[in-house]
């Protein structure tokens, strides 16, 4: 693949955020009195937005969900600059930006907390935007924020016309093939198996995300 333009999933596939929000979620339905969950249920929460995951995992109420997302936000807004960027990712970023590849985040995380995540891991600069849900979350579903993204592009003169999505959920793959445009799965987040249904190409690791985009293995930090 020759991409003209690159968008990145955010958790799971730049950062390795599941601890940081699966401690949130079962700190906020603990505090509303909902059952626990296994660490491997919680991590179903790492991907889609926060209120699908809530109710379709948990089974918050309609009433409780608005205090549920709040306590979670709360809990997790002390926690999520403390994460790990996955190998060799940053630097692959770093190194599609200097070969002039625009580059954007296309995240299911509101906006408002994926810009500061970005900026703390020094990743910022890199991209030429960065979309994500709205607060309120009526604008959260993944196609709707893979639209944002080419149109944010395609705004800044970006060619967009062989454009690829980067996740590692469904939601990514599903969101990138409702725009026409072929999606690569990462298998260092956290996807189960057959979310990689509809994918373009499954990759292990950065160098093998690097070799498929045309791009040198990337040097570690």
């Amino acid at each position: 693949m020759r991409p003209t333009a690159v968008l990145f999933d955010l958790d799971g596939t730049i950062t390795h955020s599941g601890p940081a929000i699966t401690r949130s979620i079962a700190d906020a339905l603990a505090a509303f009195g909902y059952a626990a969950q296994t660490p491997e249920q919680l991590l179903r929460f790492v991907g889609p937005p926060i209120r699908v995951g809530l109710q379709r995992f948990a089974g918050v109420s309609d009433a409780d969900l608005e205090p549920v997302v709040a306590h979670y936000r709360a809990a997790y807004t002390e926690r999520m600059l403390d994460v790990d960027l996955y190998p060799g990712v940053p630097e692959l970023i770093a190194q599609l930006h200097g070969a002039g590849v625009p580059l954007a985040v296309a995240t299911s995380k509101t906006q408002v907390m994926a810009e500061p995540i970005l900026a703390h891991a020094g990743l910022t600069r890199y991209f030429t935007v960065i979309c994500g849900a709205t607060t309120d979350e009526t604008r959260s579903a993944k196609a709707d924020i893979v639209i944002d993204a080419l149109t944010g592009l395609a705004a800044a003169g970006a060619d967009i016309s062989r454009a690829v999505m980067v996740g590692d959920r469904h939601h990514d793959v599903e969101g990138a093939t409702e725009h026409g445009i072929p999606a690569i799965l990462v298998r260092w987040g956290y996807g189960q198996p057959g979310e990689e249904d509809g994918a373009h190409a499954v990759v292990a690791d950065a160098a093998e995300l690097a070799a498929l985009l045309g791009q040198p293995v990337p040097a570690s930090r």
